[in-house]
């Protein structure tokens, strides 16, 4: 978006441009010879139109040197975990692993839960790639606190795990010094 020298005054504009009108595309390069234009009104700030930025943004989870960063790309590091789950024969049961669950808010842009099933199919070993599962946000970008609610009331929930508003003060007190 700086590329076309568009400039927003809030993180609000941006938030509201990328809920509304980005998403992942499952083929990047097939998306960039699309007419992929559209606009969006937001409020107190007026009419934006995207084209490709609206795939690109989202683009960057699995192509992080877009945005001149040098790190792993989102299906490259959940592979990479798989592969050691799997390599680590940590159970017989391996359909802990082989079930992602999104969480977040950029997990809720429409395809990216397509889109790294896609690229997971091509990267981790082919006795387990076919099982694998991606589900997108079902509470979209609160899932994680639902999912630690749910995991909160479990009568199998360790006691262990949790601490007191007062022992959680006490402990940052002590870290300070």
């Amino acid at each position: 978006m700086q590329q076309r020298n568009l400039h927003f005054d809030s993180l609000y504009t941006v938030r509201s441009l990328k809920e509304n009108l980005c998403y992942v595309a499952l083929d990047y390069e097939a998306e960039l010879s699309k007419n992929t234009e559209a606009s969006y009104e937001v409020a107190a700030a007026g009419w934006f139109t995207l084209a490709q930025e609206r795939f690109q943004t989202g683009e960057i989870l699995f192509q992080p040197r877009i945005a001149g960063m040098r790190a792993m790309g989102l299906h490259q590091a959940v592979a990479l975990c798989i592969d050691h789950c799997y390599a680590a024969e940590l159970t017989a049961d391996e359909s802990w692993f082989k079930t992602i669950v999104l969480s977040g808010g950029t997990a809720c842009l429409p395809g990216v839960a397509e889109r790294l099933e896609k690229e997971l199919h091509n990267l981790v070993h082919p006795s387990i790639a076919d099982r694998i599962k991606v589900i997108p946000p079902p509470y979209g970008a609160d899932s994680a606190w639902y999912g630690a609610k749910l995991i909160s009331n479990l009568s199998t929930f360790p006691n262990s795990w949790c601490i007191t508003k007062k022992e959680f003060r006490s402990k940052s007190r002590r870290n300070l010094v």
